[in-house]
């Protein structure tokens, strides 16, 4: 039996994004799901297209994908519907892009090859991303929170409840560009490479990196991780 840490993520309002996009949107998972397995060794699996499963075998890795996640989405560009209320239900996936949870427990069973991955960590954080409101079918939607840790550890919780706090606050409010020099930041690439990646100055990369709060997000990323690896000795 191994620690880990797992992922459930939700995308936002994904029913009411028009045809296209929701194609466009699962293909554009799938790639993502393979680029953080390239980085950091994770395991993930696409659910109907707008849900995802995601293993970090070293937990410690998890935030650091969880915002490589939440980012990636946030900076996909989405068209307008016909209907308004469609629109206003864009307008909520465009600000917060997808729920995601962290689930941090134990794996009885995993097997990458075969697809398997089950235990604590599992329903740990499928539990709190089904707990949490849901877009569909409501008349009027006002979403507070969509970035959460759970464990069975009270201390760990604690700790981690106003990280993901703040750090909801700070995505909520980044522009798709923003989101777009984060991700690429999170997975590890310098300033000189995500310009060249995104066309742009290194000057304006920094200033996108600065306006989402860059250093904070690093130094966060840098103590959960910490945090995590202390609890697992």
């Amino acid at each position: 039996m191994q620690k880990a840490t797992v992922i459930s993520g939700d995308i936002v309002s994904s029913t009411n994004l028009v045809l296209e996009d929701r194609a466009m949107l699962e293909v554009r998972l799938k790639e993502l799901l393979g680029a953080l397995t390239d980085k950091f060794g994770t395991f993930g699996r696409l659910i109907k297209g707008d849900y995802l499963e995601c293993v970090c075998k070293a937990p410690q890795d998890a935030l650091q994908v969880a915002l490589a996640i939440k980012s990636f989405v946030k900076s996909i560009e989405v068209q307008q519907a016909d209907s308004r209320k469609d629109n206003i239900r864009i307008k909520l996936f465009k600000t917060h892009g997808i729920r995601l949870a962290i689930g941090y427990g134990d794996l009885q069973r995993y097997d990458p090859e075969k697809g398997i991955m089950d235990g604590e960590a599992v329903y740990l954080a499928g539990r709190l991303i089904n707990q949490s409101a849901s877009t569909h079918g409501k008349e009027r939607v006002v979403i507070k929170n969509t970035l959460f840790f759970t464990s069975h550890k009270e201390n760990l919780n604690e700790q981690f409840e106003p990280i993901m706090a703040l750090l909801d606050v700070l995505l909520s409010k980044a522009t798709s560009r923003q989101c777009e020099v984060l991700y690429w930041k999170l997975m590890g690439k310098n300033e000189d490479e995500i310009a060249e990646k995104l066309g742009i100055s290194q000057s304006v990369v920094n200033q996108h990196s600065t306006s989402v709060g860059w250093n904070s997000i690093e130094k966060t990323v840098e103590y959960f991780a910490k945090t995590l690896k202390k609890d697992i000795q």
